[in-house]
């Protein structure tokens, strides 16, 4: 069986487990005050070129976009996002739990567009009735998108203008954020993201991890008493040292740019192949996902040897599927892979 499901399916680097393995024995404070916590908290200071950056870790996505969404907008207010963004749609309404409305807006390529934001900022404040209604109280983006794409370097500053305008805060959702940085088409570095967005958070479980991922608060604006709030979400280890030795071990030698690069490479190498086979992509992803568009009758057969996503219905008879590719992806399951939708594309 070959799995192309997600990006997350294994386990941990071996280096990052290594790391956990030289260090178990050693008597550390909990919480995510110990020193290697401390220590990658400088070392993403340093990449971001941002001193004055506040770190938090956390274990899971979700759990740091409830924490983060619930505990920077008011009772009142609600979060703008792509109608396809993950808090729109694959959180299981983790954000409406919360209280907070989830304010859709249309996506293209899963990017929200800096015009329209502005035209619905507008709209609302010119609303007489406005204050009867949900307040928009931040923009949330995903850098890269859920269907793989990438907000340019200008289109990330345009969303930023608006936002400063509306003093709406700008999250990024960084769940694939490291393997975002390592394609060749990416645009955006650590400082441009740290200067441009008021919160983002750098993943670590589709990075090479085991779990985790580090929250960045840019602009001297974390909420109060946040560690406090992180635990009344459910989300503070008190084994902290766990995110702390994962996060420093992916920032050591450069193991963080390995990960991102062995994903974009063999997703490249599996795009390309694809292409040559004549496959009918669903929209041009430059990182580590890749949507096709397939016929309903070949996707039985094709489970059979291969574990993917559904993504969404095409039409009556066609399905968006997802190929996902990982630090851990072998170029020779790329290739088998490859040989098998040959054999399956001559069929048709």
């Amino acid at each position: 069986m070959l799995y192309f499901e997600n990006d997350y399916s294994e386990g941990a680097h071996p280096k990052i487990l290594q790391r956990l393995m030289d260090t178990n024995m050693e008597h550390l404070s909990g919480y995510g005050s110990d020193r290697y916590t401390d220590l990658v908290k400088n070392k993403i200071r340093d990449l971001c070129k941002c001193p004055e950056a506040e770190v938090y870790f956390l274990v899971g996505g979700t759990q740091t976009n409830q924490t983060v969404i619930d505990s920077v907008l008011k009772s009142y207010e609600g979060v703008i996002a792509a109608e396809t963004g993950h808090v729109s749609v694959h959180e299981a309404g983790a954000i409406e739990f919360t209280g907070h409305k989830v304010l859709t807006l249309p996506q293209h390529d899963g990017k929200l567009c800096a015009r329209e934001l502005k035209d619905y900022m507008e709209t609302f404040l010119g609303d007489d009735s406005h204050e009867h209604m949900v307040f928009p109280g931040m923009v949330y983006i995903s850098h890269p998108t859920e269907y793989g794409t990438l907000y340019t370097k200008d289109e990330l500053k345009e969303l930023s203008q608006v936002c400063r305008r509306f003093k709406l805060p700008l999250y990024m959702d960084g769940a694939r954020l490291i393997t975002g940085l390592a394609c060749p088409q990416n645009e955006l570095s650590l400082p441009d993201i740290a200067d441009l967005c008021d919160i983002f958070y750098i993943g670590g479980t589709k990075a090479g991890a085991l779990c985790g991922e580090a929250v960045v608060f840019t602009k001297n604006n974390t909420p109060a008493h946040f560690l406090t709030q992180i635990k009344q979400h459910g989300a503070l280890l008190a084994k902290g040292r766990l995110c702390g030795i994962q996060f420093d071990a992916l920032f050591s030698d450069d193991l963080y740019k390995e990960t991102g690069r062995n994903a974009i490479e063999t997703a490249a190498l599996l795009r390309e192949g694809l292409r040559q086979k004549g496959y009918t992509f669903y929209n041009s992803s430059p990182t580590n996902q890749l949507f096709l568009v397939m016929e309903n009758s070949r996707l039985e057969e094709l489970k059979n040897d291969v574990v993917y996503s559904f993504w969404e219905k095409a039409d009556d008879t066609h399905t968006v599927i997802r190929f996902a590719t990982s630090w851990a992806t072998a170029r020779e399951d790329v290739e088998k892979l490859l040989s098998l939708l040959y054999l399956s594309f001559r069929k048709m």
